[in-house]
């Protein structure tokens, strides 16, 4: 069944009223709050961007009181460090809980190429996936969902928490964008060995079934990642018949083999647009 990409509001509410209904637990295992979001984000370099990232935050009609943040900070040359720490000291006032970790990782993209350059991609990505799993490691609590979200996504619709908990699938991305209705930005979420991107699935409807996700903005039921599904910071999925050519895939892209070797699926959302900054 087709999910709408803008939910009435009557649905948004009885999600979100089923989400934060309590269990019943029983003596030996009390009630434990359901519903609860962890949202993660690496850093590096992102002083610039804090202060548009809080604000999006703050618009979120998710309740705060179910949110909890972590962030890790890794080999900044900027002002990131100080700017976070007083970013989270205003943050945990409102949220349920935001927390922050430094790790470096002794990278740096090489000057005058671009943090896009394919030949520097698997180095990049590789420390990349290392920084979300320590991000992981240490932030994840007892909340039921993770919800991944790049510090430099500067637009997406106050109740993207709960479109994307309505659709009831535990690994998800909605579509990120430069501009509405334009060409993927997030090409690491893609189907057909990296043929088909979600610009190319929008007419199949809202909800697409992929190979591979990207990490923009992406929902992980919180237990799939306790039972293991991490980012491979190597190539990942050999002999897999859904990787590009016999190498693997690394980071999102290799949580994606990971989960299918695991017995889940990956979905997408076209129709569900988030726009990322201008690199």
């Amino acid at each position: 069944m087709e999910v709408s990409p803008r939910p009435t509001p009557t649905r948004i509410s009885d999600v979100v009223r089923l989400l934060l209904t309590p269990r019943r637990g029983s003596a030996a295992e009390p009630a434990v709050r359901p519903g609860t979001v962890l949202i993660l984000t690496p850093l590096k370099n992102a002083a610039a961007h804090l202060e548009g990232y809080c604000q999006l935050l703050r618009q979120l009609t998710y309740p705060h009181g179910a949110i909890s943040l972590g962030f890790l900070e890794s080999d900044s040359s900027d002002e990131t460090l100080p700017a976070l720490s007083r970013h989270v000291r205003s943050l945990r006032k409102e949220f349920r809980r935001a927390n922050f970790w430094k790790k470096d990782f002794n990278y740096q993209v090489p000057a005058g190429i671009h943090r896009g350059a394919e030949p520097i991609q698997r180095e990049r990505r590789a420390i990349l996936a290392k920084s979300r799993n320590h991000l992981l490691a240490h932030a994840l609590d007892d909340e039921e969902w993770v919800l991944w979200l790049d510090v430099d996504v500067i637009e997406y619709p106050p109740d993207i928490i709960e479109r994307l908990l309505a659709t009831g699938k535990d690994l998800l991305q909605p579509h990120c964008v430069l501009d509405y209705g334009g060409p993927t930005f997030d090409k690491n979420g893609w189907r057909d060995h990296g043929r088909l991107h979600l610009d190319d699935l929008r007419s199949e409807g809202d909800l697409v079934e992929l190979d591979a996700v990207g990490g923009t903005m992406l929902l992980v039921r919180a237990d799939l990642h306790r039972d293991g599904l991490v980012f491979p910071a190597f190539p990942y999925g050999l002999r897999n018949p859904r990787i590009r050519g016999e190498q693997g895939e690394l980071e999102t892209e290799g949580l994606g083999m990971m989960a299918h070797d695991m017995g889940h699926r990956c979905w997408g959302m076209p129709n569900l647009e988030i726009r990322h900054g201008r690199w």
